[in-house]
């Protein structure tokens, strides 16, 4: 089993930033791929970011290209979203999840998730 929580989400004015981050237990972290999704209300979860095991490889959906960075620190167990120049339609719960090795874009590639952290942008 891999424990994921979620910190830094909160309230945010359009253009404004946040990084989120992710805390890992239980397995060995680099041994994972880990990604990022969101929820928004009335809406299925859906593809942020992901970043593979050795951070070799990143991957990003279109919405967020440019104003989101994603890395990982598989010494500290960590995974964090930068998230710069935020708009109203990025506010959702926000969701990390990991998968053995290879990213994946599909939310039902993962079996492992986090509790969310709520992010809200203000226009």
């Amino acid at each position: 089993q891999v424990q994921l929580v979620e910190s830094g989400g909160g309230l945010v004015q359009a253009g404004g930033s946040l990084r989120l981050s992710c805390a890992a237990s239980g397995r060995t972290f680099s041994d994972y791929a880990m990604g990022w999704f969101r929820q928004a209300p009335g809406k299925e979860r859906a593809f942020v970011s992901a970043i593979n095991w050795n951070a070799g490889s990143t991957y990003y959906a279109d919405s967020v290209k440019g104003r989101f960075t994603i890395s990982r620190d598989n010494a500290k167990n960590t995974m964090t979203l930068q998230m710069n120049s935020l708009k109203p339609e990025d506010t959702a719960v926000y969701y990390c999840a990991a998968r053995f090795r290879v990213a994946s874009t599909s939310v039902e590639a993962y079996p492992y998730w986090g509790q969310g952290t709520q992010v809200t942008v203000s226009s």
